[in-house]
């Protein structure tokens, strides 16, 4: 057995929280979550054991892919608050010994930035080498792909025979990042948010910072003639030179964090990503998130507990000990992790809490999403035009395009629109949900009167409380450098819907078993049992039958975390 690695980082052992301001907390009254209402709720998140805050882009933009178009990298929406509101949250969360870390945003920028108003005016002038901008050749695009939400890359520059390129929204432009110049603006801003007092970043869309040069066509996909981007980023090399280039020039200086949004990476490139010198401190699991996805909502297969359990033990395998993963089970870009993981007629308490478990003390850094430790569901919306997320709208079109009618497209818009995780978190079961005295900027699920943090607080056997206790027992120095540094290693994995497995270094072992599934089974033990550390049923040793065999009977959905003799 392999023993504990011990050459710690500040962020190693460290729970995480993201947050999506626009529908947080509204401080203001406005409707729309604010930076002051994460200032009022930070002793809420002290007290829940929350050490690292991801705030999702709260830097000034038109809000077309809300937040993530930025116009100004160096100032704060105003519907956020201001430069001042953000350096009074850096130095109250540093008060409470939390640290905030921003979204970095850089493969692309909004067409409202001074920059691409400037490549506008003159595209073949400095800043027209911000971005990638070409002419047809013999009358044909300069390539076939398709942006991430729908239709070609290319845009035409009006006045001109030239078009540029956006791998999402038209709005978005691509940054060039093959200019120096661009590069050497972009550490610029880093390195002026980490003067100011941010802990690190998060780095949005990274991966397609590098494009696969000279443009060329790929097979079409569709009948629209177009070929998914991301054939392109599979043959797309040379990211690695930028990525270190970055980490030298800024994060490297100020011992940041920094968790990259990668989700093509290889294995025999993680030690580049994750490993110990590698570009990034951490890196999100998106196996999980993967699971069932064929492309479209139509294609897209239901998530059982076989298919969770091989996306999150193939990563941690594959990972091992070469570095961090951030570990996830929802975020703003997926529907609520309880609704996608968990069957519909058996979603319960009882059931969020086993895939809560399930996820938490996997090696690596846990991750909650706003409202997640509440065990906050999908909201069904009653037409497409309550939908706000610009993706959606283009998966509902293509759904109608691949012959469902309304009803079936807005069924599976309920199923996976991210708009499920934009709904506003629930605090009370008051108006609103807590959330704002004024009116919403999109619709409040309306099981808040159910599902809320208030109903929850006093109540010990809550979802609220068993994320609380999750963390207690993480951050134990009896277990925290184990739960931190400990092997994975998978258990029984043959066994349908049950998904278990044992951190262990240093001779010693905790065994984390959950039973995914409402019938029980019988499991037969590694070892003797020395402590229940955790139950989301509320059961001990004393009260588990067989234990003397070597054999335990797991309940419906039962999730424990066991210390081994």
């Amino acid at each position: 057995m392999k023993e504990i690695n011990r050459k710690k980082k500040w962020w190693m052992g460290k729970v995480a929280y993201q947050i999506w301001p626009k529908s947080f907390a509204d401080g203001n009254g406005d409707g729309i979550g604010d930076l002051y209402g994460i200032i009022d709720k930070l002793d809420y998140l002290k007290g829940l054991g929350v050490d690292i805050i991801w705030i999702s882009p709260v830097y000034k933009s038109p809000l077309v892919d809300q937040g993530y178009d930025i116009s100004d990298y160096y100032d704060i929406n105003p519907l956020f608050g201001d430069l001042d509101t953000m350096d009074r949250l850096i130095a109250e969360a540093k008060k409470r010994d939390m640290y905030i870390v921003m979204d970095l945003v850089v493969n692309h920028c909004s067409d409202e930035h001074e920059w691409f108003k400037k490549a506008m005016a003159d595209p073949d002038g400095e800043y027209g080498k911000y971005f990638y901008i070409a002419e047809k050749k013999d009358g044909k695009l300069p390539c076939n792909w398709r942006s991430y939400f729908g239709g070609s890359v290319w845009e035409p520059i009006p006045g001109t025979d030239k078009y540029y390129l956006h791998s999402f929204h038209k709005k978005q432009p691509d940054l060039n990042w093959e200019n120096p110049a661009l590069r050497r603006e972009v550490y610029k801003m880093i390195n002026w948010w980490l003067d100011r007092g941010i802990a690190g970043f998060r780095l949005d869309a990274i991966i397609n910072i590098k494009k696969k040069l000279p443009f060329k066509d790929y097979e079409p996909d569709r009948a629209d003639g177009l070929a998914y981007i991301g054939k392109m980023l599979e043959e797309a090399e040379g990211i690695g030179e930028y990525l270190e280039e970055m980490k030298h020039e800024t994060f490297e200086k100020y011992d940041a964090f920094t968790v990259g949004e990668v989700f093509n990476d290889k294995e025999s490139e993680i030690a580049e990503y994750i490993g110990e010198n590698g570009h990034f401190s951490s890196k999100f699991d998106f196996g999980p998130e993967l699971c069932g996805k064929n492309g479209n909502w139509v294609d897209n297969e239901k998530v059982t507990a076989e298919m969770y359990k091989t996306a999150i033990f193939d990563s941690q395998v594959r990972t091992g000990s070469i570095g961090f993963l951030s570990n996830i089970i929802e975020n703003h870009d997926e529907p609520r992790g309880v609704s996608r993981f968990i069957p519909a007629e058996e979603l319960c308490d009882t059931s969020k809490k086993a895939l809560a478990c399930a996820y938490f003390f996997l090696r690596g850094i846990p991750f909650i999403y706003q409202g997640q430790e509440i065990g906050m569901e999908n909201c069904r919306f009653d037409s497409i035009d309550e939908y706000d997320d610009i993706s959606t709208k283009d998966d509902y079109k293509v759904c109608l395009e691949m012959g469902c009618d309304e009803k079936k497209a807005l069924d599976l818009a309920y199923t996976f629109s991210r708009d499920n995780a934009r709904t506003p978190v629930q605090w009370s079961d008051e108006e609103n949900a807590g959330f704002t005295t004024g009116t919403p900027w999109i619709k409040v699920n309306p099981d808040y009167k159910k599902i809320n943090l208030k109903a929850q607080l006093d109540d010990k056997d809550s979802v609220y409380n068993f994320y609380k206790k999750m963390i207690e027992v993480y951050k134990n120095p009896k277990y925290h450098e184990l739960l931190t540094f400990g092997e994975f290693a998978p258990y029984k994995r043959n066994r349908k819907n049950l998904i278990a497995y044992l951190r262990q270094a240093d001779d010693k072992k905790i065994l984390v078993m959950v039973n995914f599934q409402k019938e029980p089974q019988n499991v037969e033990l590694p070892g003797k049992i020395s402590d229940v550390i955790l139950s989301n049923t509320g059961r001990k040793v004393t009260d588990i039958p067989a234990v003397a065999e070597g054999n335990i009977e797991l309940l419906g959905y039962e999730a424990l975390v066991i210390e081994l003799a």
